[in-house]
């Protein structure tokens, strides 16, 4: 996004917004939230891999790159009874948003075929629909929004100078590549970050610049904690300050005013009082259910729990 030549999130200001005292910040942050979405609501997606392993990528975080030794089981593409069955589980729980995940490069176009009768099926049933299949061409984007894709997952993860340290069988401009080809056929897009992979507070905020500064910012921003997974790279890796981690979602808020931000992965290891202060920081979307494709998320009992508490209803 542009204003008379100028990013609209130039250095400067964002520099500011990570250097305000935290307090002053998640005001602002929820002022931001109370601006533009419902009062004490937030909206509910599930997660659920529909092929798992095997992916021929060496993100340093995941546990699904067959470059790791990290004992988990490979299975192939799921079936669609099990997609159906698992939809609707999600959708009796309270879930508006039903995601599927393939650890995949890229879809070859028979399994492509598969997933898009998965989306129409899950579609049918009154749910929104998301995937994540890797990288996907303006050809593939197209034949996911002719049957009716409502978002596209694909995250840059982390800043364009760290990403190096992350991954290196594709580069950051092949995930911008993705986000234009998904965002060029009209289909919705989901973006998010991974917050303590040994990155520094700099690549948060050069991460956020990229994606406030798309020409449309992401309508859905996943903050994802890290999972160290043991036998990847970054099994080791320090834990991430809650504070730091609330700052994140703060200034998102701030910079993304009109898109929901998801507390994604790591939530299981996340406190009741760390869980309401990203929510007041601005968080507005959470993954329900009791597992998020290889790794536990928050229980849905405690998840039902805390909303109680705090009087926050599901949209």
């Amino acid at each position: 996004m542009t204003t008379n030549g100028y990013k609209a999130w130039p250095k400067e200001r964002t520099r500011e917004l990570f250097a305000k005292p935290f307090n002053d910040l998640l005001s602002q942050a929820h002022q931001a939230l109370r601006d533009n979405f419902p009062h004490n609501k937030i909206q509910c997606s599930t997660l659920y891999n529909i092929k798992t392993g095997g992916c021929p990528e060496n993100c340093g975080y995941c546990s699904q790159s067959a470059h790791y030794n990290t004992d988990l089981k490979k299975q192939p593409l799921d079936s669609l009874e099990n997609v159906i069955s698992a939809a609707k589980a999600a959708k009796d729980g309270g879930a508006s948003r039903f995601c599927m995940g393939a650890a995949w490069r890229s879809p070859r176009q028979p399994d492509l075929d598969v997933v898009k009768a998965m989306i129409k099926a899950v579609k049918g049933m009154g749910l929104e629909t998301c995937v994540t299949l890797g990288m996907v061409s303006e050809d593939q984007a197209d034949q996911l929004k002719e049957v009716g894709l409502d978002y596209y997952n694909h995250n840059i993860d982390t800043s364009e100078e760290f990403y190096r340290y992350v991954v290196t069988t594709r580069t950051f401009d092949d995930r911008l590549k993705t986000l234009d080809n998904v965002s060029g056929a009209g289909i919705k897009v989901c973006c998010g970050l991974i917050i303590g992979m040994g990155e520094s507070s700099n690549d948060h905020m050069e991460a956020l610049m990229t994606l406030a500064n798309l020409p449309q910012p992401p309508e859905s921003v996943p903050i994802n904690m890290l999972i160290p997974m043991d036998g990847t790279p970054m099994a080791n890796a320090a834990k991430v300050h809650p504070f730091d981690f609330v700052r994140v979602i703060a200034v998102a808020r701030i910079m993304m005013p009109r898109s929901y931000v998801r507390l994604s992965a790591g939530r299981s290891a996340m406190s009741d009082e760390m869980h309401a202060l990203c929510l007041f920081a601005g968080a507005n979307s959470i993954f329900f259910g009791d597992k998020l494709l290889t790794t536990e998320n928050s229980s849905i009992t405690r998840d039902e729990m805390l909303l109680q508490k705090l009087g926050i209803g599901i949209e």
